[in-house]
């Protein structure tokens, strides 16, 4: 049943919509009404909305999932419960809040959402900009880290790729699992971020012998676990430097690669791919369950990139941004109240 009582309802919000597939420019600003609920969903009154690669991709008509035409992007967001539908239990009017994934889109003034895809947010340790951040970057890091890579305290784990919203998170919550934590990033700026995240040994991926560099520190038994951002670029570079029975987990891939399958043989090692959407009701259980639990810990510290303030209006240049910097520097977030 759709609730029509709110007053909400009634009002016009700012949002961005996507008519057609294409690049960023397709991204457009405009005036549309507040979206309606059912008795099993929440409506939240966002205050920031993340921006990740995936929604780039699926701006672009190329990814698995293409939305119906037109849609609001984004998925991660923080704000408010503005109203709940009469059958949840879980959230009252008010309740602080983030998403992993929302029923309209999160590059709104409001959007709906599934409360099991909702979760609350520790406002008492985190701002909302620090909320927005962590839908898609925390449980792409938790199910990369320990459902795929199946991770242990003592285990090396080299995070390729660690200065954006999922790699600092990643390096994070390496180091809270007890691992040893090697991290590249391209820039300066970058390779601080992943310092003050934690990371025990830190290379720029930009310097032609890094990998070397690399292997002098972790010895020649390898690394136990990597956890690749970019496999088209580095795939055969993770091949050469993981460890027998070592595990190579595939967070992002903007292409084809070549690689040698002997290292596989040789070493029987395992290439597995993380892809947040395939997690199952028990796994969002478990990892809500988690960040619930990790919210309240000093190590869990999202990074908000600083480079840039977005908003509503120039949402397109966020998803340009992110796919064409010269290096991630952590979250990207808009700010989608006035």
């Amino acid at each position: 049943m759709v609730v029509r009582s709110s007053p909400l309802l009634q009002r016009i919000m700012n949002a961005v919509q996507v008519a057609t597939f294409g690049g960023p420019e397709v991204c457009k600003a405009v005036s549309i009404p507040t979206p309606s609920f059912d008795s099993t969903q929440v409506l939240i009154k966002t205050e920031y909305a993340g921006i990740n690669p995936v929604d780039t991709y699926i701006r672009s008509g190329t990814y698995a999932r293409k939305p119906k035409l037109p849609y609001t992007p984004g998925s991660d967001c923080s704000g408010t419960i503005a109203a709940v539908g009469k059958d949840v239990t879980e959230f009252k009017e008010g309740d602080s809040v983030f998403t992993v994934r929302t029923v309209t889109g999160t590059c709104a003034e409001y959007c709906v959402a599934d409360p099991h895809l909702t979760f609350p947010l520790n406002t008492d340790r985190l701002s909302y900009q620090q909320g927005a951040c962590l839908g898609v970057p925390y449980f792409t890091a938790y199910r990369a880290l320990i459902k795929r890579a199946q991770a242990k305290a003592g285990e090396s784990v080299l995070i390729h790729g660690a200065s954006g919203g999922v790699g600092t998170i990643s390096v994070q919550l390496a180091k809270h699992l007890g691992l040893k934590v090697f991290a590249t990033a391209g820039t300066e700026n970058g390779i601080r971020i992943v310092k003050e995240s934690g990371a025990d040994f830190i290379y720029n991926h930009r310097t032609p012998d890094y990998t070397k560099q690399i292997m002098a520190d972790v010895g020649d038994a390898g690394l136990n676990i990597i956890i690749e951002m970019l496999a088209n670029v580095n795939l055969q570079k993770d091949l050469e430097m993981v460890s027998a029975n070592g595990r190579i987990v595939i967070v992002g891939s903007r292409g084809d690669v070549n690689i040698s399958p002997r290292f596989t043989m040789a070493k029987e090692c395992t290439i597995t791919g993380c892809m947040l959407g395939k997690s199952l009701e028990e796994d969002w259980r478990e990892m809500g369950d988690a960040i619930a639990e990790h919210q309240k810990q000093s190590w869990l510290k999202p990074v908000v990139s600083l480079a840039k303030e977005y908003s509503l209006s120039n949402v397109d240049e966020a998803h340009s941004d992110i796919m064409s910097s010269a290096g991630a520097s952590g979250n990207l977030v808009i700010k989608t109240t006035q």
